[in-house]
């Protein structure tokens, strides 16, 4: 498809619409109602301006806004600040923008839900982060990108300090450390060496191209290293936000913040920003062809494609992240460590070069958003309505949450690739595109497509090994009997006997306090095993030896001043974690929680089957075809 430019003001529109908001929330913080009202208006004005520029953008138009044709200024010598919506940058402002809309909705119920402090700040830091989330997609070269990525950096970090203790205050100063400062010095200096790389073939650029900048090409073939170099700090920037290992330990850590937040931060804008910047550097900046051809030689091995190091380090973290995400009791945390998990296939994907597994990369960005976006409402509905975070007390909820875990188990048949769930999708041709680069041109040596297959096949076992027992303790345990939880709790290798309640190893796995415990605790005196159903599931090795930092005594319980198990009110909202003393009360889907939430809940969770059932009139699926097409010039969809 020949693309052509057009100057039009409203990818700039799209931008300002909820920082404009941002004025009129702060304006609004007596009036609640018009405070939220003003965010939903802004989040269906900013997706109707973008919905309004896809049917141009399928037909090969680029709309775009310069700042010198507007004011006569040139932003940076040589090159421009500009905005521009091509079928990359529409994909990812429509999913953002759509999403944004069910988010300020379930926002609204989950703030008023809890009475929580500071909210006119809160939805005026949510809509200032759409905005930036929307500069990084609309954003026409590096330097555009860049000014946007470190504004979503600062203007996110008061919703991750939101609850203002210590460990939000901790948690909000490690996000700035990692992806202001650490992200944003890596990619300011891949930033610099494509400027002066591109300066020695003739007029500097940074501009992108479908299928990557011609001027840069030119200058990898004169100095191949400093364009390897420049690749590989460019990837590490935005690998930062997109939380590939080693740079991941913020995104854990930013659980701390209010589940609005954590949707926000999984599954609309901050680690999508990090993949698709991803996709911008190996698509637009460098392209699949210039890749391939500025081949490391590695000594012991041979020559390896520039882009291996890249699908190794995604392919270790999505299956690091998911053996980590086993040992994790609270709910948030496991979420947390499965999206490290997810954002490496989309890393993985477009690393591996071949038309398929860019495609199945591409198409995941929505199948993930989804899904998680899903996972991490429910959540939040289970927080505010039972304050239950903790998966080993969850034994028996889905009757008192009927719709919200149900919908949690889409969520999560969706993120472990199972059939009529948006993943399955995804994840199929990105199977299909690593068994196909076994013999092709974008691989050096054998066996890497095979080994790469196997590795997304792994993946999705371990992501049914963790999703598994949340939907099975919701729907099939009993309050008074169930299994110990989380599913792994012993360091790899060790011989920890999880599920018999024996305390045989001092050793706290993830930071655990080691706590003394009696026989009729969960210890062990002599030989003998202990009496795991005398009060319930307090026995399970999870009480004895958590694998998060805080695990509470378990169901009709909570810890007291002094560590000891305090019996608790049995009125849901009156309680702090599990089910109360007489068990779960039964609920139906229409009187679980309030419909700010529910209503987000079952429109997110719909969109991921749709995804999953009829891809082919989601237009996520045509546009990542159409991105596919322009930049290898193969046709992925007929």
């Amino acid at each position: 498809m020949v693309e052509h430019a057009v100057t039009d003001p409203r990818p700039l529109a799209a931008v300002l619409v909820s920082a404009v908001t941002v004025a009129l929330i702060i304006a609004s913080y007596r009036h609640p109602n018009v405070r939220e009202g003003w965010s939903v208006l802004a989040a269906l004005s900013k997706f109707a301006i973008v919905a309004s520029m896809l049917p141009g953008v399928m037909d090969g138009t680029v709309y775009q806004w310069r700042l010198s044709e507007a004011t006569g200024y040139t932003f940076v010598s040589g090159i421009d600040f500009t905005l521009r919506a091509d079928p990359l940058g529409l994909f990812f402002a429509l999913l953002a923008s759509f999403l944004w809309i069910f988010t300020s909705f379930y926002a609204a119920g989950y703030m008023r839900g809890l009475d929580e402090h500071a909210q006119t700040r809160f939805f005026a830091a949510f809509a200032a982060s759409l905005s930036t989330a929307v500069g990084i997609a609309f954003a026409g070269n590096l330097v555009t990108i860049f000014v946007f990525y470190e504004l979503l950096s600062l203007v996110t970090y008061p919703l991750v300090a939101h609850n203002e203790d210590d460990e939000a205050r901790v948690a909000g100063r490690k996000y700035l450390f990692y992806t202001f400062f650490g992200g944003g010095v890596l990619l300011l200096a891949g930033t610099v060496l494509v400027y002066w790389l591109t300066s020695g073939v003739g007029e500097p650029t940074l501009a992108f191209e479908s299928g990557g900048m011609s001027a840069l090409a030119d200058a990898a073939a004169a100095d191949p290293a400093m364009a390897q170099a420049a690749f590989y700090l460019l990837i590490a920037g935005f690998g930062v936000k997109a939380a590939v290992m080693p740079l991941h330990s913020w995104l854990a850590d930013a659980m701390v913040a209010p589940t609005p937040v954590s949707g926000l931060l999984h599954a609309v804008a901050v680690v999508k920003s990090g993949a698709f910047g991803v996709a911008r550097v190996i698509l637009e900046v460098y392209g699949p062809e210039t890749i391939r051809d500025l081949p490391l030689s590695v000594p012991g091995v041979g020559e390896v494609g520039l882009n291996i190091p890249v699908a190794i380090m995604a392919a270790f973290t999505l299956t690091a992240a998911s053996i980590i995400a086993m040992r994790k009791d609270h709910l948030k945390r496991r979420l947390a460590y499965s999206t490290t998990a997810q954002l490496s296939y989309i890393v993985l994907g477009l690393s591996l070069l071949h038309p398929w597994t860019i495609f199945g990369a591409l198409f995941h960005i929505p199948a993930h958003a989804f899904g998680k976006l899903t996972l991490f409402f429910c959540a939040g509905a289970i927080h505010v309505e039972t304050h239950t975070d903790y998966i080993s007390e969850m034994a028996g909820i889905g009757k008192r949450m009927p719709l919200t875990l149900s919908a949690f188990t889409i969520g999560a048949a969706g993120m472990a690739g199972m059939p009529l769930v948006a993943g399955f999708v995804s994840k199929f041709y990105m199977l299909i595109g690593s068994v196909r680069l076994e013999g092709s041109e974008w691989i050096y040596l054998d066996g890497w497509g095979w080994l790469f297959a196997a590795t997304l096949l792994l993946s999705g076992v371990l992501n049914i090994a963790y999703f598994w027992p949340i939907v099975y303790t919701a729907f099939f345990e009993r309050e008074d009997r169930h299994d110990a939880k989380p599913l792994v709790e012993f360091p790899i290798g060790g011989q920890f006997r999880s599920y018999t309640g024996r305390v045989a190893d001092p050793i706290q796995p993830d930071g655990g306090r080691n706590h003394e415990v009696d026989a009729g605790a969960g210890g062990l005196e002599g030989e003998g095993e202990t009496d795991t159903e005398t009060d319930g599931h307090a026995n399970h090795a999870v009480d004895a030896n958590p694998s998060d930092a805080d695990v509470p005594f378990g169901a009709g319980t909570r810890r007291g001043p002094r560590g000891e198990p305090v019996p608790i009110d049995s009125d849901d909202h009156a309680h702090h974690g599990g089910p109360p003393a007489d068990g779960w009360a039964r609920h139906t889907p229409l009187t679980e929680s309030t419909w700010l939430m529910l209503v987000p809940i079952t429109v997110i969770a719909t969109g991921a089957v749709v995804l999953g059932v009829i891809p082919d009139y989601a237009i996520f699926l045509e546009l990542a075809g159409t991105i596919v097409k322009n930049v290898t010039g193969e046709v992925v969809l007929g």
